[in-house]
């Protein structure tokens, strides 16, 4: 296992490298994200899916293979975020997966409380003593962008894949428990976390609606 210190300078170089695609990738999600609350549907879902196939290669190729070898399991973390990418990449076509705004008042608010909350991953970070080059941020970084796509496959059930919904549940929950937070101190994970339980709530709930749609 990585120190904390390797960790951290892993995150910094990665920032630094890629400086500016972190904020460029971090005003599109959230430039998406208002265009589909403004104007739900095709286009909307269409972008959406684009976002996250292009944001998860990015993760999988950039952080983890070219960047992130210092990470002791670096191979796992690329064919995971890879394979997210792919199955996103595939429901472009497929359009098994469909966003939708929540109909309940009462769920529609605790949804965009949770992407308030996304979004403010780097505030967090900096509460918790993670000032630049050691933010993290959506679109750039595996944890929030999970904890983005997840609250959009929420919004989509009954209608998702269950491969990529568990796959980001896989990465959502046990991470922040075993590694994220107690071992690195990644304490702005606990937004990925609440996200996590929330999503394995909801499909435990729906995981019959799901007419067995594991890939495509």
């Amino acid at each position: 296992m990585v120190s904390a210190e390797n960790w951290w300078s892993v995150i910094a170089n990665y920032n630094f490298t890629i400086f500016p695609v972190q904020i460029i990738l971090y005003l599109v999600s959230l430039i998406l994200t208002g265009y589909f609350f403004i104007k739900p549907g095709k286009t909307a879902n269409v972008a959406m899916k684009i976002y996250f196939t292009l944001s998860f290669s990015w993760i999988g190729v950039v952080l983890f293979f070219l960047l992130g070898k210092e990470f002791k399991l670096y191979i796992p973390q690329v064919i995971l975020f890879m394979s997210l990418a792919v199955l996103f990449f595939i429901d472009i076509f497929r359009k098994r997966i469909v966003y939708k705004l929540p109909e309940k008042k009462s769920i529609r608010a605790l949804t965009v409380t949770g992407l308030i909350l996304v979004f403010l991953y780097p505030l967090f970070g900096l509460l918790a003593g993670h000032n630049y080059p050691n933010m993290l941020l959506p679109g750039s970084f595996p944890c929030p962008t999970a904890a983005l796509a997840l609250i959009f496959l929420i919004m989509a059930l009954p209608h998702v894949t269950k491969l990529s919904y568990i796959l980001l549940l896989f990465w959502a929950i046990p991470f922040p428990i075993l590694i994220q937070i107690p071992k690195f101190g990644v304490f702005e994970d606990g937004v990925m976390l609440i996200v996590g339980v929330s999503g394995l709530v909801m499909l435990v709930i729906n995981w019959k609606k799901i007419k067995g749609n594991w890939i495509m």
